[in-house]
């Protein structure tokens, strides 16, 4: 297992084209790698983001076009890969929001289903109902891999700081966040968010987000982040498509945890039920 490596976030504007969505993926894969990034993380809904009409009817099963692409790129590269996510056909005109990873052989060794769906009305900034057309998933996944135990989210679940700690209780030591976070909460939220995952649960955060104008009613916010356990931003991306990239050392995580040992200082509250 490397102790010691580069990880990439990559910052997508997907459309409705799938194709020139997997190729511009496919390229900035390349690129990561060419600089020698052994992990890396694709943004949510990277290989379509569109209308909910669109992005239903392209939705796939897996194995498909998406997977078997992913596949081929992380065995191509010989990297440890984060496909972002995809819509997952579901049936019955719904979906589910999948994050795969694949080993640096082509290997699929996770599936992720989005738990926390995006029902947000938030007049004349954002309106949402990922509930309309997507189903919820209900497992907590962390998956052992060449460059640590990755901790599995998708963008709206960040928001909810039990499942990260959930993760790292599973032995999570870095937590990816694909996203397609929109830009009207994102510009206040996103970053303070990323941190506070961070620091509440002492592990590194990858968050590869989409930027820019997708349909009507998606606008993402970008700013893709690696972030270490201490909190502090190592690498974020520009505006546009690109690269957040920086060296991961997974020995900071356990001399943080070691050096400020809050994880261990846990006390359960439910033991004291209501009076607490």
């Amino acid at each position: 297992m490397n102790t010691t490596f580069l990880a990439a976030a990559i910052q997508m504007s997907s459309t409705a084209d799938k194709k020139s969505n997997l190729d511009q993926a496919a390229h900035w894969i390349r690129e990561a790698a060419k600089q020698g990034a052994r992990l890396i993380v694709l943004p949510e809904l990277f290989n379509c983001l569109a209308s909910r009409e669109e992005m239903i009817t392209q939705a796939e099963s897996i194995p498909g076009t998406t997977s078997k692409a992913a596949s081929s790129w992380a065995k191509q590269w010989r990297i440890t890969l984060v496909a972002g996510s995809m819509l997952e056909r579901a049936g019955e005109g719904k979906a589910f929001n999948t994050s795969l990873v694949f080993t640096p052989s082509g290997e699929q060794s996770s599936v992720y289903r989005k738990i926390h769906l995006f029902d947000v009305d938030l007049p004349d900034e954002v309106t949402f109902q990922e509930s309309s057309f997507v189903t919820a998933g209900d497992r907590v996944e962390v998956v052992d891999t060449p460059c640590g135990q990755l901790g599995l989210s998708i963008c709206y679940d960040l928001r909810f700081p039990e499942l990260y700690r959930r993760l790292v209780d599973k032995g999570a030591d870095i937590l990816t966040v694909p996203s397609a976070f929109a830009l009207a909460t994102g510009r206040d939220h996103w970053n303070v968010l990323l941190r506070a995952r961070a620091i509440e649960n002492q592990a590194f955060v990858i968050a590869a987000d989409q930027h820019g104008k997708h349909s009507d009613e998606i606008v993402t916010y970008g700013r893709s982040m690696i972030i270490d356990p201490w909190g502090i931003p190592l690498s974020t991306a520009a505006d546009g498509q690109g690269i957040a990239i920086a060296s991961i050392d997974r020995s900071r995580t356990q001399a943080i945890r070691k050096r400020l040992p809050a994880l261990a200082h846990r006390r359960r509250l439910e033991q004291w039920g209501d009076s607490w």
